[in-house]
């Protein structure tokens, strides 16, 4: 698992539970009342088993060279979804499902570090292997209860507890600290506790759907880049299904769905030395940047109302918004101010 300032070391989350304290029961001497509090919390109880009992069998335990993570069970012909920080530069894996200590072995299918998303396929089928099924992830709201399975610290199997914290955050992997550079929009935070080895694992709803994939933990600067507590984030699921399609199908990811300015680029510092734009060194032919005029040497500074000081602020500006979108780049050309209209590429 990387973390947000990244790294392979994951979040403590948070877990709870509601129960009615002895001023509760004893506030209404009504039967009905004291029956009631119980009744539910067993519901949630069997609500909890079930999912598990539905969904665990779909996670497994993934073994590379140099780490251990988890993945999901993608479709019956043996693909496993997983992160490509978790497989990272190696070709086969161990793999062991959450109902038997048999090793199996599996072959890389595809990683796509731009989006820390892996395929990989069993090299042999066990019997009874259990896809599991996926959300769509527009529809995951904050509150939600969630459950995160995986194999944190090489305990198989384990199961924690949380609800969505948010939706929608942008967030960037540091390659020094495990993950592969990525800056993934559209994450779901969440408060389920989330440890190394839980990457490539299930973030589940209790209808028992994968909601997302368990990839990144926030980093306490107060904490001398110790865990933050409850702070999680999981790759949405929606995003999976259209990585995992397209390498299942083609090979490769053909249409990665995130927008792009078409530049190379590199930060800039101002007069107190600190990020202050993106110079731009190249552009793509015929790409985003070209097509609106902007030209090596020019130095951006904004993306719609949102400043842009350094390449990884403009990456994070441009994972929030999709190829074909319409936005208004700011930029400094000879110590001039422009601004122009600029439709989105694809990477």
């Amino acid at each position: 698992m990387t973390a947000v300032v990244c790294s392979a070391a994951l979040v403590g989350g948070c877990s709870g539970s509601d129960s009615p304290g002895p001023s509760d029961a004893s506030a209404k001497p009504s039967g009905t009342t004291k029956q009631a509090a119980p009744a539910s919390g067993n519901d949630l109880q069997a609500d909890y088993q079930k999912v598990i009992k539905d969904v665990l069998p779909s996670v497994v335990q993934i073994q590379a060279a140099s780490d251990l993570g988890s993945g999901i069970v993608y479709d019956d012909k043996g693909h496993i979804v997983t992160n490509a920080h978790v497989v990272g530069d190696g070709k086969t894996f161990k793999v062991t499902t959450s109902n038997s200590e048999t090793e199996l072995t599996a072959t890389l299918v595809y990683a796509y570090p731009e989006q820390d998303l892996a395929v990989v396929k069993l090299d042999k089928v066990p019997e009874g292997l259990r896809p599991a099924r996926f959300a769509n992830s527009s529809k995951v709201e904050v509150g939600q209860i969630t459950l995160a399975m995986g194999s944190p610290l090489g305990l198989s199997s384990s199961v924690t507890q949380g609800i969505v914290s948010a939706t929608g955050r942008t967030v960037s992997e540091n390659r020094e600290d495990g993950g592969t550079g990525a800056t993934i929009g559209n994450m779901v935070q969440t408060s389920a506790a989330i440890n190394p080895g839980n990457s490539g694992g299930a973030l589940v709803n209790l209808d028992g759907q994968v909601v997302g994939i368990p990839t990144l933990a926030a980093i306490d600067p107060n904490m001398s880049g110790g865990a933050a507590p409850g702070i999680g984030f999981a790759i949405p699921s929606s995003m999976v299904s259209t990585v995992a399609d397209q390498v299942i199908k083609e090979g490769k990811v053909t249409n990665s769905g995130r927008a792009a300015l078409g530049i190379t680029g590199r930060t800039v510092l101002g007069r107190s030395y600190q990020p202050d734009g993106v110079a731009v060194v190249d552009v793509e032919d015929d790409g985003a940047a070209q097509k609106a005029g902007i030209r090596p040497g020019d130095v951006i500074t904004q993306i719609g109302d949102t400043d842009v000081t350094s390449m990884l602020s403009l990456a994070e500006t441009l994972a929030a918004h999709k190829p074909g979108d319409k936005v208004s780049v700011a930029y400094v050309r000879n110590g001039v101010e422009k601004t122009v209209e600029v439709t989105l590429g694809e990477i």
